[in-house]
């Protein structure tokens, strides 16, 4: 299968790309490198420096390489960044997917799978979070997943052949098992990276974003996938839709971990005894999430391989100390 992967230079992006081009799918990466990083990128995959508000050059691109279907990641991210910058969000992961599914319809491309997130739900009333959990998200990044998610609703309901999957993610993290590729954002805002590079001497300290919420141990707690098991679920799920497919699916390790465990996980992994220090609390930051996933095991076979966090910290750790200076040192 030909596969589109938007972002594809990006930290999740770039293990979906790598893994399809190892399954031998021809693979090409759609990416403005706006916070993606060229490296990351096989030297073989074709790539294309362009932004999926270019509907014309996707369009273009789509119609080059005779592709099959969409891995759709290009989006930003932080929740954070979110609230002070709405306008920005809801401009590139709302807009852009409305005007990436323009050029496939012009291209007559009709399979998609894309990159939503469990922000869609907002601040849950119970746990774990199943697909039938109310979508009310309480920042503009989570609000502006959940707009793609109804557009492609709305487009399948207007074209009977269209396809998609909307995967929900939990907190992704962990790098490339061989080491191969990994994390290196700027800025950097995810709990794990951050401690690595405080273990690294890079950081002064970590920073805990509230240690007061009503959770056992005052802080955060979230499910954190392993970014191999997340791509799996990817392509299982592109393998498996049919004409007329409209699918969302939870992918998380239905296991919930605070903020103080991750530390005291990675502080066993460094052999680092982390400077630590508390903070505010993050705007748009909800007490804990963490996922039911039963019914993509059911009808797919998937589960996460990776259920311990320190496991998942330790493929993290073997990036970083490897790559000191992330892709900046390829």
């Amino acid at each position: 299968m030909n596969v589109l992967v938007t972002g594809g230079a990006g930290y999740i992006g770039s293990h979906a790309a790598r893994q399809l081009h190892t399954d031998g799918h021809g693979v090409v990466v759609f990416d403005n490198l706006f916070r993606g990083h060229r490296a990351a990128v096989p030297d073989d995959v074709p790539f294309v420096l362009a932004d999926i508000l270019d509907t014309d050059v996707v369009e273009q691109t789509l119609r080059k390489y005779a592709i099959d279907c969409v891995m759709h990641f290009a989006a930003l991210t932080y929740v954070g960044e979110s609230v002070e910058q709405p306008l920005a969000y809801h401009h590139n992961n709302a807009v852009g997917a409305v005007s990436l599914l323009r050029a496939m319809e012009r291209a007559d491309v009709k399979r998609i799978v894309f990159s939503s997130t469990c922000a869609t739900y907002g601040e849950p009333a119970t746990m774990p979070i199943t697909e039938d959990t109310p979508q009310m998200p309480i920042n503009p990044y989570g609000w502006s997943k959940l707009y793609v998610e109804r557009v492609l609703l709305d487009h399948a309901a207007s074209h009977d052949a269209f396809t998609f999957a909307a995967l929900r993610y939990f907190n992704v993290a962990g790098c490339a098992t061989d080491g191969s590729i990994g994390e290196d954002h700027d800025p950097e805002t995810h709990v794990i990276p951050l401690l690595l590079l405080t273990a690294m001497g890079k950081r002064e300290h970590f920073t805990i974003f509230g240690d007061d919420y009503g959770t056992p141990d005052g802080t955060c707690i979230r499910d954190y996938v392993h970014v191999e098991d997340l791509i799996d679920a990817h392509v299982l799920v592109m393998n498996s839709l049919q004409p007329g497919d409209q699918r969302q699916y939870n992918v998380g390790t239905g296991q919930g971990v605070s903020v103080k465990q991750v530390i005291d996980a990675a502080k066993r992994i460094t052999g680092v005894d982390l400077p630590v220090q508390p903070g505010a609390r993050r705007s748009g930051d909800p007490p804990q999430l963490y996922a039911n996933a039963d019914k993509i095991k059911h009808e797919l076979g998937w589960v996460a391989r990776y259920t311990d966090i320190a496991l998942t910290i330790e493929t993290a750790w073997r990036w970083f100390k490897d790559h000191p200076d992330g892709y900046r040192g390829r």
